[in-house]
């Protein structure tokens, strides 16, 4: 098999694993601060369960949660899971929602309530305080422990073959099945350049956001 072929399927393999990373970020940000506002309610029944929730997807492998997902409707609710994508990608963005929800609500309380009070004294609602007075200086707190998770969240997109999803390493396997090992190691240089790009990039975000300091 030439190589020429091999990049090719390796390429399509990439790409499956960048659908899975964007589609999981595009969708679990929001619900990951959905999530937040559910932890961090007044209201205790929808805040204990809502910690108890993200306690167990936290406490439990990705992997795990995969299978949960691909069978459980099938074998409990007799409805079978018949896109593997998609069951994927649920199980992508419920895990990660839970962790980037615990991100938010560290950056959120470790905001001085001085700058609540501020504000207040300016007139403007809890909306409003959120989104103008606070919600910048989160955000400047949780890109360092955000881009840690988005970029564990790269590496891991690779799980989704345990459920058959043709990502690149299951490509890359399938090829080591018949005695070529290099693509393994292309494997790992896919990674290692998107990472990097994804390091640049949170670093000038960083940079950018240096003038929020509270």
């Amino acid at each position: 098999m030439s190589f020429e072929i091999i990049t090719k399927e390796l390429l399509i393999g990439f790409l499956e694993n960048c659908r899975v990373f964007a589609l999981t970020l595009l969708m679990a940000i929001p619900l990951g601060l959905i999530i937040t506002f559910g932890s961090m309610s007044k209201f205790k029944p929808l805040s204990i369960i809502t910690k108890i929730f993200v306690w167990v997807i936290r406490g439990t492998p990705l992997m795990l949660q995969l299978f949960v997902v691909l069978y459980v409707p099938g074998l409990v609710f007799g409805v079978p899971m018949r896109n593997r994508m998609v069951a994927a990608l649920i199980a992508f963005v419920i895990n990660y929602a839970c962790y980037f929800s615990e991100i938010y609500r560290g950056g959120i309380e470790g905001i001085s309530k001085g700058q609540f009070e501020a504000g207040q004294v300016l007139g403007l609602n809890k909306t409003q305080i959120f989104f103008k007075v606070v919600l910048l200086q989160v955000i400047k707190r949780i890109i360092p422990p955000m881009s840690n998770e988005i970029i564990t969240l790269v590496k891991d997109t690779s799980l989704a073959r345990v459920i058959a999803v043709s990502e690149l390493l299951m490509a890359a396997e399938r090829f080591a099945g018949k005695g070529l090992i290099w693509p393994l190691f292309y494997t790992g240089i896919f990674f290692l350049v998107f990472n990097g790009l994804l390091t640049v990039l949170f670093g000038k975000l960083e940079k950018k956001l240096d003038y929020f300091r509270s």
